[in-house]
């Protein structure tokens, strides 16, 4: 059928369409599909013949009906759970599998995911930021610090986490900025940039999952990262300063206990050393002394005795003591002769080495051996004579 038919309106090629047209070809469209007759052009048609009883209103009503109600069917995935709201209030949640619940505007459903693990990062203008949204925390020594923190959760009760807060995911992040602050307030700066970061999210996750019981959020926190933690741009060439003085101060203070690691252990072994050896010329130098005492002693008991043969065997001992290790020259005044021969030549020669030793052995032999020294002895009678004119003269 052409847009020119007649039936539709048109009135010969040229002209606006009849509405009128149109509305009565409509109606006998819907006629034929709801079952009723057209009324003749010339009287009063029969009346409406339907299979349903109601007519078409009430078919289309019933189709109505039923898809308004199968709109009521939905799936709950493994690892999820649905919230039914039944003019806005809680009804129940329900578990994986197939459910219907009354269709909308009577309730509503919201499917929540509780296998997924969520993160949000939590950080300031550090260079791993990539948010306008800055977190700067104040130490307690009064340093300021940029930190980045990552903060993993997921969901443990659905109906609180729809019902009790607005928002939760903001929940959150407030929540983890005020607990962050809170435990980088209580630290110094040096333990938050280096040795404490994993003390801190501990610290954090626990004050964290507190406040957000308190709050009744629904939500459970897996784990708190400090990721990055940094002076603020600003000061960063003055703290890289202070740092590097730090560690030169540090690295001085391990070599000075390197040092001392080596030189005391020495100090000690040298001083042990020393008192050993002392105590061992202590002991040598009161045996001797002993040892002398005692000879003494007995000497004593025996010049009690006799005292003229005593002294002289004590000048003979003496005497050999002495001249044990000399040259001497023996001189025969009986002899008569008036040219007395001293063999200096061979003297000397015995005084000084046979061959030039090293320099070493040299003054070692110069220090033992005592200077050459040419003596006379006397003849044996005037020698026993010399102690009993001392002790006359002793006795006068």
């Amino acid at each position: 059928m052409s847009l020119n038919d007649p039936q539709w309106g048109k009135r010969g090629r040229s002209g606006p369409p009849d509405l009128d047209e149109i509305w009565r070809n409509v109606n006998r469209r819907l006629n034929e599909l709801l079952g009723r007759r057209e009324p003749d052009e010339g009287g009063a048609g029969e009346p409406p013949r339907s299979g349903f009883p109601f007519g078409g209103a009430g078919l289309l009503v019933a189709l109505v009906l039923i898809v308004w109600l199968a709109s009521g069917f939905y799936i709950v995935d493994e690892g999820r759970r649905g919230v039914v709201t039944r003019f806005g209030k809680y009804t129940e949640t329900t578990s994986p599998g197939p459910r219907w619940h009354l269709p909308y505007p009577i309730e509503a459903v919201d499917v929540i995911d509780f296998s997924k693990i969520k993160t949000v990062e939590i950080h300031g203008n550090t260079p791993a930021s990539r948010s306008a949204r800055g977190l700067l925390l104040v130490t307690d020594d009064e340093n300021i610090t940029d930190a980045l923190f990552a903060v993993q959760y997921r969901l443990k009760d659905s109906k609180d986490y729809v019902f009790n807060t607005k928002n939760p995911d903001d929940v959150l992040v407030q929540v983890a900025s005020t607990a962050i602050s809170e435990v980088v307030g209580r630290s110094q700066m040096d333990f938050v940039l280096y040795e404490g970061r994993g003390e801190i999210a501990k610290k954090t996750e626990t004050l964290m999952q507190e406040m957000l019981d308190r709050y009744g959020t629904g939500i459970q926190i897996q784990s708190v990262s400090l990721q990055d933690s940094q002076p603020p741009e600003q000061v960063r060439p003055a703290f890289d300063d202070a740092v590097k003085a730090s560690q030169d101060r540090e690295r001085q203070k391990n070599e000075g206990q390197s040092y001392a690691n080596d030189i005391v252990p020495r100090a000690r072994g040298l001083a042990s050393r020393l008192l050993q050896e002392a105590d061992g010329y202590n002991a040598r130098v009161v045996q001797e002394a002993e040892g002398n005492a005692s000879r003494f002693k007995q000497v004593l008991v025996e010049y009690n005795k006799a005292p003229a043969v005593t002294r002289e065997r004590l000048y003979l001992d003496m005497m050999q003591a002495v001249l044990g290790s000399t040259s001497k020259v023996l001189v025969d005044q009986k002899g008569g002769n008036s040219l007395l021969y001293l063999p200096l030549d061979q003297l000397l020669k015995q005084s000084q080495p046979a061959a030039a030793p090293p320099a070493a052995g040299a003054d070692a032999s110069r220090a033992a051996a005592p200077p050459p020294e040419a003596s006379v002895t006397l003849d044996p009678a005037r020698a026993r004579e010399m102690p009993r004119n001392r002790e006359r003269g002793d006795s006068r």
